[in-house]
């Protein structure tokens, strides 16, 4: 699992590994611009328009919201990421942190139309994923949603699938959303399959 000086030495060429594996229909990144299109046009729609971005890297999503009026905040642990995303909104609240050991006091100070989670909590274990998803809830104000875009299955047999099939590309240290697992402690949670090895999952107020 890459550490936040793993991500800092990736910065500078990893929105277009990214791009590559998308175009390519790929184990990790196959359906990344579909996904970040749906969340794209959902916490737009938004009557709140404070977006909480958990794990933005360098702002692919954030930057098209911030475009579009919305006030950012967001967490992430690669300063260089963070210095990328800070010079694309100046005026977003970026604040530099381990999400897996809480938000930062400063996030914790507002309510949100929308949190967005793109492909960030894979750093989760199952037990912090339902831990950090249910410390998040109380952020959202009344309506509000949590969008998590993510490598994911509908079920464990399909990840067990998509790891046969990707060999030795799998990361073994990342550990992936299973929606029927999660979904038992959260009922309301959906679920939308877009690619071979990517979801989207929405969790209201």
């Amino acid at each position: 699992m890459l550490n936040s000086e793993g991500f800092n030495l990736w910065a500078d060429g990893y929105d277009k590994s990214v791009e590559l594996s998308d175009e390519e229909g790929a184990y990790p990144f196959a359906g990344y611009e579909e996904i970040l299109e749906k969340i794209y046009h959902r916490a737009l729609s938004c009557v709140n328009k404070n977006v909480l971005d958990i794990g933005f890297g360098t702002g692919t999503l954030a930057v098209k919201l911030y475009a579009q009026g919305c006030r950012i905040f967001g967490q992430d642990f690669s300063e260089k990421m963070i210095a990328q995303a800070q010079e694309k909104m100046p005026e977003a609240k970026l604040c530099q942190g381990d999400f897996s050991l809480g938000l930062a006091v400063e996030l914790k100070r507002h309510q949100y139309g929308a949190i967005i989670a793109t492909y960030s909590l894979h750093h989760l274990s199952d037990a912090q994923k339902v831990c950090f998803l249910e410390s998040l809830l109380p952020l959202l104000e009344d309506g509000g949603c949590i969008y998590i875009g993510d490598v994911a299955f509908q079920t464990r047999q399909e990840l067990e699938q998509c790891k046969v099939q990707a060999g030795d590309e799998w990361d073994g240290e990342e550990c992936y959303f299973v929606f029927e697992e999660i979904k038992k402690s959260f009922p309301k949670m959906t679920f939308e399959q877009v690619s071979h090895c990517a979801g989207l999952m929405t969790l209201g107020k």
